[in-house]
């Protein structure tokens, strides 16, 4: 055999081995495993620092699974041996996932299983069998590569043994502190801990406190619990504080040359009140009986360049992170809010795509150009929505000089949102939060945010954007990260349909639904009572978006194809956009560009990773704050919509303070309860009383945990619910008579029923 590598090999190393690719077919080609030795000799290595060489690089390819090592020290190609490499998903209650690195369906791991690894762990493992679900089962066969070296978690201290407790609630391994670990640690505080021992079988994890992060409710840790927990980074290199060390707020004359001149343009950038780092601005004028829109973004690809130490920051970052009054930026702040923020009055460089976009709201033209812009105003959504939408004469007449340009861009924005309606797009009502504080950190209260028209306003201009960028990029057949989002799975939808039908409800395109059927659907429920309800069933039949090279287009918004553009400040994706795009200004190809599709398919799954990292270190970090919040409020009572139904109980979102909590079934009223999953209810057995997705239910705050970030409530029952609960009270004895007589009666199923508290056992 020859290692068609082995070029590539020289060039990297002084005294090169075969390559892994040629290692695997040697293996493939001897049909068995072999040992080390067996593997050099047949190589031809007998040198120690060959030998040495092929040591680590069989241990490289034990670790991303192209081989497995068995009992007998012989190496084995891992699809040979039946074998699946992935990460390993924990849940809170003990058991896991493991999600394969090639795709396909997850493998479920039992608690027993989950003994020996913690959540994020890269395994390999064979499939031992089917559950009673019909789910694969996995058994772990071999750790390839350990997810935590460290973790943050509550240290506590008991007959003088310490244990830290994970902060994450998908590790349900308790860290061992063997005595003199405890780093000045004591009991309650939170902590890092370095693991010295990772969990194997019948066996904890052991490890030594590193750091004494703080008492546990001190201001601001929750944030810094997050931060850690997630593993987010938020602290710059001396790498990167040595590449910005010689930037400032102004742009250098050099960096402006060559580039068009957008300067006298009023340009806007249109913003929350709270806003701190600007990518974006508009312009908009009337052309004939369409518009021209210029969509001007921060051209952050001019100052962070492939492979220097801003790149690899901002790669492993992938997106900023955004809490409650403060933010882990992926861009240090002499960029994000200095020179690649569209500040007012300040010159700055942008990538500007520029519009025709036809009375209609169709894109007729587009081209995208380098240019140098000043913004001339920073306007706000409430500013900019009390102008065009409420048409408050104050606020107009503040801002004269702008008015007209607003008005052309509501105009626009207009066309585009009903080009958007009748494309089908899915525009689901949904509320958003913000946390007010006090002094100290302390919150006052929560609040809903208000979208206006301001804010969809400036989301149409941006998809306008966006999708002229994927059609330039396709165009041009450049490498990218598209922005996809797959149409609802088989499951989903015939669970939804069945939902529907019990109602009378009907949603077209048969197996294969389209966005516009979702949004017919949508428009036939409005005013109806159970709108609410039948809303989260279509958002929660819905996939997750995530980014990929491969284009498949993107269900919710009805687009064949689409890309993120315009927040390259926060989003590293965007970035990737910008640079192919700069690529092409530049009069180059897709053979020249420095990323091929399997660098951007590596890349689509870290950024969807940083993601779903940022949004859960967010969703915990808030959850934190509600707890807290709710810590004084035990025993009182509120009003609330049922949120979610589960076989455990009901979760409930208070309307007062939009927290949410859990009603568990053991307390409500007295009886068996089913749990009726495609409806999204819950029956009583006697009582026939429904819980339903959506239902209004009064509560009243039972207890709060905020090391597990859990509410617990209890239903308040009003008059009409008293009187049913009496009613099943005096039925039992009736019932158990009538069965007696009839030899025993129905035998009862043993599906999920619960029974409420105060109930005969």
């Amino acid at each position: 055999m020859i290692d068609p590598n082995a070029a590539v090999e020289a060039q990297k190393y002084d005294n090169p081995i075969p390559s892994r690719e040629f290692i695997m077919a040697l293996l493939e080609e001897r049909g068995k495993p072999m040992t080390r030795e067996k593997i050099a000799a047949a190589l031809g290595l007998e040198d120690e620092e060959q030998q040495e060489a092929l040591r680590r690089r069989l241990r490289a390819m034990e670790r991303d699974g192209q081989v497995v090592r068995n009992r007998r020290e012989g190496y084995g190609l891992v699809d040979k041996m039946d074998l699946i490499a992935g990460r390993v998903i924990g849940h809170r209650d003990g058991f896991g996932f493991l999600v394969p690195d090639e795709g396909g369906d997850d493998l479920f791991l039992t608690a027993r299983q989950m003994q020996e690894v913690m959540h994020g762990d890269r395994v390999l493992a064979r499939v031992s069998g089917i559950d009673r679900r019909g789910r694969r089962e996995g058994a772990i066969v071999e750790v390839l590569e350990r997810a935590h070296e460290r973790l943050v978690g509550r240290y506590f201290e008991e007959s003088g043994v310490g244990m830290v407790v994970p902060d994450n609630r998908r590790i349900n391994h308790e860290i061992i502190i063997p005595p003199g670990e405890q780093g000045g640690a004591t009991d309650g505080q939170i902590v890092i801990v370095e693991l010295t021992r990772q969990p194997v079988k019948h066996r904890q994890p052991m490890g030594r406190v590193v750091e004494v992060v703080g008492e546990h409710m001190a201001p601001g840790m929750e944030i810094d619990i997050a931060t850690r927990s997630h593993g987010l980074p938020n602290s710059w290199s001396s790498a990167v504080e040595a590449e910005i060390a010689d930037l400032s707020e102004e742009v250098p004359e050099q960096a402006k040359a060559g580039r068009e001149e957008l300067r006298d343009l009023p340009l806007v950038t249109i913003d929350g009140a709270d806003s701190r780092d600007f990518d974006d601005a508009v312009f908009c004028e009337r052309q004939g009986k369409g518009w021209r829109l210029i969509v001007a973004i921060a051209d952050v690809a001019s100052y962070v360049k492939p492979g220097s130490a801003l790149d690899r920051e901002a790669h492993e970052r992938g997106n900023s992170v955004y809490f409650p009054e403060s933010v882990i930026p992926m861009l240090p702040e002499v960029l994000s809010n200095g020179l690649c923020s569209i500040n007012p009055e300040v010159d700055r460089l942008c990538l500007a795509c520029e519009m025709r976009i036809s009375a209609s709201g169709r894109i007729t033209r587009y081209r995208f150009l380098r240019g140098v812009m000043r913004s001339h105003a920073r306007l706000t959504y409430d500013e900019v929505a009390d102008i065009v939408q409420h048409r408050k004469v104050a606020a107009r007449k503040q801002r004269a000089e702008l008015v007209p340009q607003l008005e052309t861009l509501y105009e626009l924005y207009q066309a585009l949102h009903a080009a958007r309606v009748k494309r089908g797009a899915i525009d689901f009502d949904s509320t958003e939060t913000r946390i007010v504080f006090g002094e100290n950190r302390k919150i006052e209260r929560v609040v809903p945010v208000e979208r206006n028209d301001a804010h969809r306003l400036i989301e149409e201009m941006m998809l306008a954007a966006n999708v002229s960028a994927a059609d330039y990029l396709i165009s041009n057949e450049m490498p990218t990260l598209f922005r996809v989002h797959d149409r609802p799975g088989e499951e989903r939808l015939a669970d939804l349909r069945t939902f529907l039908g019990e109602l009378g409800l009907q949603m077209g395109g048969r197996d294969k639904p389209q966005a516009k059927h979702y949004g017919a659907l949508m428009e036939q429920i409005k005013g109806r009572p159970d709108s609410h309800l039948i809303q989260t069933v279509l958002l929660r039949s819905m996939m997750q978006a995530v980014y990929t090279p491969d284009n498949i287009g993107h269900f919710g918004l009805a687009f064949d194809a689409y890309v993120h553009f315009t927040s390259p400040i926060r989003r590293y994706p965007d970035l990737l956009v910008h640079r192919a795009i700069h690529h092409l200004l530049d009069g180059k190809g897709p053979d020249s560009f420095a990323y091929g599709h399997k660098e951007m398919l590596r890349l689509g799954e870290h950024c969807s990773m940083t993601e779903r990292r940022a949004d859960e270190a967010t969703r915990d970090a808030v959850d934190w704050l509600k707890c807290e919040f709710m810590m004084d409020r035990v025993g009182e009572t509120f009003n609330g919509i049922v949120t979610s139904v589960t076989g455990f109980g009901l979760f409930v979102q208070l309307q007062e303070t939009y927290v949410e909590g859990l009603v568990h079934v053991t307390s409500l009223a007295n009886d068996y309860y089913h749990f009726d999953p495609v409806h999204h209810r819950m029956v009583g057995e006697r009582t026939r009383r429904v819980y339903r997705l959506g239902d209004s239910i009064q509560v009243r705050v039972l207890r709060v945990n905020l090391d597990e970030r859990k509410i617990d409530f209890e239903e308040v029952l009003d008059e009409a619910g008293r009187k049913a609960v009496e009613k099943a009270r005096s039925a039992p004895a009736d019932d158990e008579g009538k069965a007696k007589k009839k030899g025993g009666g129905k035998k009862r199923s043993s599906g999920r029923r619960r029974r409420g508290r105060g109930g005969k056992s």
